[in-house]
């Protein structure tokens, strides 16, 4: 490819550049595919990717049983479960840490109209800047148009949760004594606002892991646009 071509790369280029580390068999031409069709396969990748993520973590144990997204206590209060565990208080820790993982898995589901809505409106240098962003750039991409909304819908469902538990009152309490003393970062020191940046945290790593699983093998999601876009290679 000459520097002339290089430099006046179109959307179209810069998908295959996202691909190239792929090796179809049922590659395309590089004139088989259009702006519209990378910014069209694009989406659809990303809708099934987050429609995927929610699926699996808005269920039972869709934190509480995946160690890569699971919510611990925070920081220090970690090491205080342990010492509460030496005095017969286990039960009373894990459940707890259950109800948390409990309330992400509840405001999870609510992410979903928000995360299409994202999608479909998708400009043309937002599909650019997630081919060409790299590793992240998913994430980036709807952690900017989500996010604070998302914040919103979680946090009521992930409060109910937590207020189930006595220790909820109990870890704000020693939580904001601890931000104080500058301990730990106020964000954390209240625990359904810890749990919601947690639970959305954990939402955009699942959307970005099913994301490369479509660009690995987009043929097994059975989409003639994601093979086409993500296959098509010289």
């Amino acid at each position: 490819m000459d520097r002339r071509h290089f430099n006046s790369f179109t959307l179209t280029s810069a998908a295959l550049w996202a691909a190239a580390s792929l090796q179809p068999a049922y590659a395309l031409s590089l004139e088989d595919l259009t702006n519209a069709d990378a910014s069209k396969g694009l989406k659809t990748a990303l809708e099934k990717g987050a429609l995927a993520a929610v699926g699996i973590l808005g269920t039972t144990d869709g934190f509480l049983g995946n160690e890569k997204v699971r919510i611990p206590l925070p920081g220090y209060l970690e090491d205080a479960g342990k010492l509460l565990r030496t005095f017969g208080q286990g039960a009373r820790v894990d459940e707890l840490v259950t109800s948390m993982n409990r309330g992400a898995e509840a405001a999870v589901p609510m992410a979903k109209d928000l995360l299409v809505k994202a999608v479909q409106t998708m400009s043309v240098n937002d599909a650019k800047g997630i081919l060409t962003g790299g590793d992240t750039a998913v994430t980036q991409f709807f952690a900017e148009k989500t996010r604070s909304p998302l914040g919103v819908k979680f946090l009521p469902i992930v409060t109910k949760a937590t207020a189930k538990v006595g220790l909820a009152d109990k870890y704000n309490q020693l939580a904001g004594r601890a931000s104080e003393l500058g301990l730990m970062k106020k964000e954390d020191a209240n625990i359904q606002q810890y749990v919601t940046g947690k639970a959305l945290d954990g939402l955009f790593f699942m959307i970005s892991e099913e994301e490369k699983k479509i660009r690995q093998n987009p043929v097994a999601y059975g989409s003639s646009i994601l093979t086409k876009v993500f296959g098509a290679l010289k």
